[in-house]
């Protein structure tokens, strides 16, 4: 997904882990998830993408993590710790998973996932209350990846230990010695809590492995996975708490501005997010070497990597950290070509990435995007404006994109079509010469899939004609998102087969 790889035809599958059926409150990377692979497999799909792995944090947002490092404990399977012996189908009895199968409950698993894993974690031989010992070949890899993985790892297993000695307070509220990291503070801590430090690194060993295993089985089924780089950080993560020197602090680690977007059409006060921004001059100076480290475990995880606003990385918007909207932002220049000239010197050209260019584009944003090679995203919800023509009707598209009928940001198709405003509706019924809402979704599949764009993207829900009861995200709306979850019965053999037909008609088998 590059310019220099070569132009094939191929499309794929949104669905977030989060969203795969599951008897415990969420999806995990368990035989649901084989399952869902083998399912697009027999649709003639190529691609599967996800959203970001990491812990979630503040509104369950999967781009607001506790590390851009570490994966969410929430997706590691049950199952797979019964098959190997570290819980038992009676441990389960206790814990309430939610009995909603069409929602995530973070809150119930936020209360009960991590006492489940400590038992995991109790029995696996690893930690001090073991009673049995260890798989010797378990405890080698275990050494080995702690190892590999120190320089993230042990800094993120620190920083949830004294969080959970906080009751999950952010770090800025901790003491001084704990929040400004004093070293005989940190020493001493390392030394009192290692059980509970290697709890956390125990965590990431299983993600580790489940997520090889799925990864490997979806190569093995021609699949590959698309990722989500988020380009910020959460202000309350492990990565500002070691390294705040990356960001731009004052003194005692404040963030002297903070991310968001300005006011629009869409928000009269902008939006808030909220992370901290990065010190780019310091970036530039070590050659964005934490930033080169970042996109290289990206792609230890993913075949694929989406950057999520791309914009941020030509000119950024900048709030005053304490403001309670974006209305006082002003614009300051990102470090350009200058990050991804480090990215292809490190690198080279073969690594696929995707630069999500949606929004208000400004022709120093376009030339970069075009700089870069990377393909940018159409959404053919955002065609349909009836004031004017429109980047993102199918007749105005590159070879070179990445087509979507819809983001996890948007409705569902049916949803928009059911609610967008009368002129815009009339429009793409012109366009697409809709004549029924019966299935309104396949007809913008169709459109996508039919189009010049080397890849098309479609959200499961759009398969499924689902309507805004099925949208993932709503943004600049606290609570209520990141919870839909795809009922069990949802991937039949009939929809398979539907979804190869039109796959192979239009050339992307």
């Amino acid at each position: 997904m590059s310019k220099n790889t070569v132009k094939t035809r191929r499309s794929g599958v949104l669905l977030p882990v989060s969203s795969i059926p599951s008897p415990y409150g969420i999806g995990t990377f368990g035989k649901e998830a084989k399952k869902f692979i083998d399912f697009l497999n027999k649709a003639g799909q190529s691609y599967w993408q996800i959203l970001p792995l990491g812990p979630t944090s503040y509104g369950d947002s999967p781009y607001q993590s506790f590390s851009t490092f570490a994966g969410n404990p929430y997706f590691i399977d049950i199952d797979t710790l019964i098959e190997r012996g570290f819980l038992k189908k009676e441990d389960l009895k206790s814990f309430d998973f939610g009995k909603d199968p069409s929602c995530v409950d973070y809150e119930k698993l936020y209360k009960g996932r991590f006492k489940l894993l400590e038992k995991a974690y109790n029995n696996s031989g690893l930690s001090s209350k073991s009673t049995n010992g260890a798989d010797p070949s378990y405890v080698k890899k275990f050494a080995a990846f702690i190892k590999k993985n120190a320089w993230w790892l042990d800094d993120y297993a620190l920083f949830m230990t004294i969080k959970n000695l906080h009751n999950g307070q952010g770090f800025n509220k901790w003491p001084d010695n704990e929040r400004l990291r004093d070293a005989k503070t940190l020493d001493k801590y390392m030394d009192k809590y290692d059980d509970q430090i290697n709890f956390y690194r125990f965590l990431q060993f299983e993600f580790a492995i489940q997520w090889a295993d799925i990864k490997n089985y979806a190569h093995e089924s021609g699949v590959e996975i698309i990722g989500d780089i988020p380009i910020y950080v959460a202000y309350d993560s492990a990565d500002t708490w070691a390294n705040p020197e990356l960001f731009q602090f004052d003194k005692d680690n404040v963030p002297l501005g903070v991310a968001g977007c300005p006011p629009d059409s869409f928000s009269a006060t902008g939006q808030l997010w909220g992370n901290p921004l990065y010190n780019w001059p310091y970036h530039k100076k070590t050659g964005y070497k934490w930033w080169m480290k970042r996109i290289s475990h990206c792609f230890e995880l993913y075949d694929v990597v989406r950057i999520d606003h791309f914009r941020g990385f030509d000119e950024y918007y900048s709030i005053p950290y304490g403001d309670p909207t974006a209305e006082f932002g002003h614009w300051e220049k990102g470090p350009g070509y200058d990050l991804f000239k480090a990215m292809k010197d490190n690198f080279g050209d073969s690594l696929r990435v995707i630069a999500e260019d949606l929004g208000f584009l400004t022709p120093s944003v376009l030339k970069l995007v075009q700089r870069t090679g990377f393909p940018g995203m159409k959404v053919l919800q955002f065609a349909f404006d009836s004031r004017e023509e429109s980047d993102y009707l199918p007749h105005n598209y590159p070879h070179n994109c990445i087509v979507y009928t819809g983001t996890h940001d948007n409705e569902t198709t049916r949803g928009w079509f059911e609610t967008c405003n009368s002129k815009d509706r009339a429009f793409a019924k012109r366009y697409l010469d809709i004549h029924t809402r019966k299935d309104i979704a396949w007809i913008f599949i169709r459109s996508a899939m039919s189009s010049v764009a080397d890849t098309c993207i479609i959200p499961m829900q759009d398969y499924l004609n689902l309507d805004d009861s099925a949208r993932i995200n709503t943004p600049s709306v606290l609570g209520g998102n990141w919870q839909w979850r795809m009922d069990s019965k949802s991937c039949t053999k009939e929809l398979a087969e539907r979804m190869y037909d039109m796959t192979k008609l239009y050339g992307r088998i």
